[in-house]
Formats: structure tokens, sequence, C-alpha cells
């Protein structure tokens, strides 16, 4: 595959020139220049015949050319006669039809679609580039096996209208309390303990360490007394501070309000101040602040059957049972930013823990899609303890989901701004068009050396057309897509013809009043 091609100038002395002697005709000596052409081409793979004596591409080199040795450009019939040959060897009982070679348009593309997962992928690519129409097309295709198990983290509702898939929604602050099979709860005593202490207790307090451990032995005394109550006196033994067990959130806050003002006896007949006294305000507040916000009701404002034993084993059926659907988008539109990487993570944790513990035999592999990936899996540096622990979460999966059979397809507009961990366990890049010089240097720094000249085609890349390097592909393939048949709601508004057609007046009273209620409805 050639890599690049290098023009050097090469200065040549001519044969009259060559005849004249020494200060000879200097006046009328006149450089000659020609161009001598380098190509510089990198060994992907090589064509040799089979037992059956028919020809097939294997990616494993034995032998390299002699320096000295000829060098052909597949043209025409030939170069059609070699796609066509990787689109044969591409074609098994586990391959996913991605469209069609740039080189030729006659050539099926497909990708292997057990190494696409097993080894986790990346998509990256600009606004506008395709990435929604391809994983669209990668869920369409996926959705018509009998058994895959596919969930989409949806930021922005793009996704919400593909039949084939079941929606979940996070819900809003005018459906707290409410029920349905599309809302989705996360309760706040599904938090681990990191996650709790990342949400609630500020670290640069000088009291912190003591809003640390009293907040956990508070948590963890409800803990016991719901156990008690519930019949589990032997979960008691495996109990900690990070097990997924149902509490009053209401009698954490009012133990730490009594050793925020408890008074105790002193000299003579007099009180003094308690251990904590006056610690935990600040910490109050923060509490109640998060427990009063409507925006956080789906954390804490929960219907009677999220506050069950069983409610977690119900939620898990619904996020992770592909017999009810191939493919679940979740749609986490109404979470407010500043702890939407923690709801992600969250869910992705579960996902994750629940395949940890399920039996070797009965445990079914599965894919989790992070559309806009750069929101909730940014570069650990600098940023706040909420994000940091989304990120452990995911980078753990990352590193070991696949032994587990958890996937992740990280998708990304910037790639420059993802966790680097995450994009390194990515054997598989789809790259779309790249117009940034950072995403594009991202980009190229995941490649092996011998690769990196591929990444040059990222800006001039079309609409639709992908650069797909890794182990789901026999060689480096430039591809154009195959348009879903279900297309996700993310097309790009077409600005001047908006603008061209009259249109009625707004109703930004009902804009404002969906603003207030936080909700389109």
């Amino acid at each position: 595959m050639i890599e690049s091609v290098i023009k050097s100038p090469v200065m040549e002395e001519t044969a009259e020139d060559a005849a004249l002697g020494p200060g000879e005709g200097a006046e009328l000596a006149m450089p000659h220049e020609s161009v001598l052409n380098t190509v510089r081409v990198t060994l992907v793979g090589r064509v040799a015949l089979d037992a059956d004596q028919k020809p097939c591409f294997s990616r494993s080199i034995f032998q390299v050319p002699e320096i000295d040795c000829g060098c052909n450009v597949l043209r025409d019939a030939q170069l059609q006669a070699f796609m066509n040959l990787l689109s044969v060897e591409s074609k098994t009982e586990h391959s996913l039809e991605m469209g069609h070679y740039t080189m030729d348009e006659k050539a099926v593309a497909y990708l292997d679609g057990n190494r696409l997962f097993q080894r986790h992928a990346s998509l990256l690519g600009s606004t506008g580039s395709g990435k929604s129409w391809l994983v669209a097309a990668i869920l369409e295709q996926a959705a018509k096996l009998p058994s895959s198990n596919l969930i989409v983290v949806d930021l922005h509702g793009e996704y919400g209208k593909l039949t084939y898939a079941s929606h979940l929604r996070v819900p809003g602050p005018e459906e707290l309390g409410k029920t349905g099979d599309e809302l989705l709860y996360l309760p706040y005593w599904l938090l681990n303990a990191e996650e709790s202490q990342s949400m609630f207790i500020d670290r640069s307090e000088f009291t912190a360490h003591n809003q640390v451990m009293a907040f956990q032995d508070a948590v963890l005394s409800e803990k016991k007394k719901f156990l008690g109550t519930e019949g589990k006196a032997d979960m008691l033994k495996a109990l900690t501070l990070d097990s997924p067990i149902p509490f009053p959130f209401d009698n954490v806050v009012s133990e730490l309000r009594r050793l925020n003002d408890e008074m105790v006896p002193g000299a003579g007949a007099r009180e003094k101040q308690g251990l904590f006294y006056g610690q935990f305000s600040r910490l109050l507040i923060r509490l109640q602040s998060k427990r009063d916000d409507k925006r956080y009701g789906f954390l804490f404002h929960l219907p009677e059957s999220e506050q069950t034993y069983d409610a977690m084993s119900k939620m898990v059926s619904r996020l992770m049972d592909f017999s009810r659907s191939r493919v679940r988008v979740i749609d986490f539109s109404e979470v407010p930013a500043d702890i939407l990487p923690i709801m992600v993570g969250l869910v992705a944790r579960v996902v994750y823990q629940v395949q940890f513990w399920t039996e070797v035999t009965a445990r079914k592999p599965m894919a989790i899609v992070c559309d806009e990936a750069h929101v909730y899996l940014p570069k650990k540096e600098g940023q706040n303890p909420i994000e940091q622990r989304a990120i452990e979460n995911f980078e753990k999966i990352a590193k070991e989901g696949r032994k587990y059979g958890v996937a992740m397809v990280v998708v990304s507009q910037r790639p420059s701004d993802v966790s680097t961990t995450i994009l390194s366990q990515c054997n598989n890049l789809l790259a779309l068009r790249l117009t940034n010089g950072d995403d594009q240097g991202t980009v190229k720094r995941l490649m092996p050396e011998s690769l990196a000249g591929l990444m040059d085609a990222l800006p001039i890349l079309d609409v639709g057309e992908v650069l797909v390097v890794g182990d789901c592909v026999l060689l480096p393939s430039r591809i154009r897509v195959n348009p879903p048949k279900e297309k996700p709601t993310s097309s790009t508004i077409a600005f001047w013809d908006e603008w061209k057609n009259a249109a009625d007046k707004p109703d930004f009273a009902k804009a404002v009043e969906n603003l207030r209620r936080q909700s389109r409805k």
C-alpha cells in the first residue's frame, strides 16, 4: 500500500556540459533539473494460492521484496479482481456489510463482526461527517440477529425513532413519581461510596474527612436496617458500603443533622457541643438542595416500586435482557450536565458488574455504544471528581470488559478530548472526515508508525466515507457506507433553504413554558 510519494529535485549535467573543459563556456552552462520520485510503501499482506490453487489474501508476511525487484500498480481489471478477492475473503458467517470500497464501487466491503466488538471500536468524525448514520447502519444490522445485545447512550434523543429498538428515558421533572415501561429511574442507593462522595462531599472543606466518615456510617446503618426488615439477615455477612441495597435517604440526612446539632453533658449540669457540632452544616445544605432540586428527581423522587429489594434486578432486566429487544436506547437528555458523567458511568458500571457476577455459561455478550463520548469520557487530568468517577468506570470496561463479554464502541467528534486510556484500548478505528489538526494528530498517534501516513486522507474524506483500520478488516480500507434504512434525527439543518421558505411565527411562550417545566411535552 502506497503511504507517500516524495519528489526530490536532482541536478544533472548534460553531455554538452561534460564536453566543455574547465572554465570553458561557463557563461553558457545552464543547470538542468529533473525530479526523482521516491515512493514509500507499507507492506500489509500478500496474495498467495491456497490448497485448492485459488488466490487468497493473508495479512501474514513471510518474506519481503528485494531492493531492486519490480513493482506494479493494480489498475482496471487487476484492481477489480483484487478488491473482489478482499470482498470474498471478508464475507463470512460473522461478517457485517458496511458498504462498498471507494477504490472499486462494485466490491462489497465487509467487517468482521466478531473482532469489531471483541477488541472494542472507536468511531470518530467531525460534525456532519456521517457518524450517526454509521452507528445506525451498524445497529440496524445487529438488530436482525436473533440474540444481539446492545445499549446505546443517547444524549440528544437522536436515536429515539428507531423502530427496531426499545427506548428507555431518564424521567424529567414533570414525570417524577410516575412509572412506565419507558421510564428509567437511577436510584441514589445504586451509587457506590466513591460516586456518593463525589456528588455530596466537598473535599476542599476542612471537615471533609469527618463528613465522609459520618455519611458512610449513616448509610451503612440504614442498609443494615433495611435488610433486617426484609428478612435478609444472611446478606449482612457480605454487606459493604458499595452494596446496592435500598435505604431511606431522609433517615441519613436526619442522622447527620442530629450529629451536627448534638449537645452532650458537660461539667456540672451544663451541656457542651458534641464531637461533630456544626461540622456538617454545609454538607446538610448540599444534601437538601440536591434532594429538593427536581432536576435530580430521577435519583431521589422515586416511586415505591424503585425502593424495593427487587428493584435492581427488574432494572437490570430492562437494561440487559435481549429477549425484550436486541437494541436498547437510553435517552439521557433530561439529566443535568453537572451529574451526567456519573449517571452514564453508573449504568455502565451496573452492566459490567452484573456481567462479571453472571455464571460463565449463562453470560451473553453485549456492547455499549457511547455516543458523544467526549462529553462524559474526557481526559482525567484537571477534571472534577464526578467526571473522574465516570471515566474510571469506563476505563475498567475498556481494559477488562472483553473478558466478561462487555464491548465498547466509542463515538466522538472530538477525539482529542476523549480519555487516551479508553481510545488506546480500541483496536478498531473507524475514522470519518476530521478537519481539526488536534483531532487528526490524536488519531495518528493511535496508529502503528507504519500506518500513520494513511490518516493524511482524513480531511478529504467525503460525507459517509470511512477509513477502517484494525482487527476487523483484512487490510486498511476506505469504505463508502451504505445509508441505514432508518435514519437518526441528527441531520444538519439546511439554513439557507429554511430561510428561503415562509414560516409561521414561533410560539415563544410555549418554548418558555417548556423551559420552566424542563419538558417538551
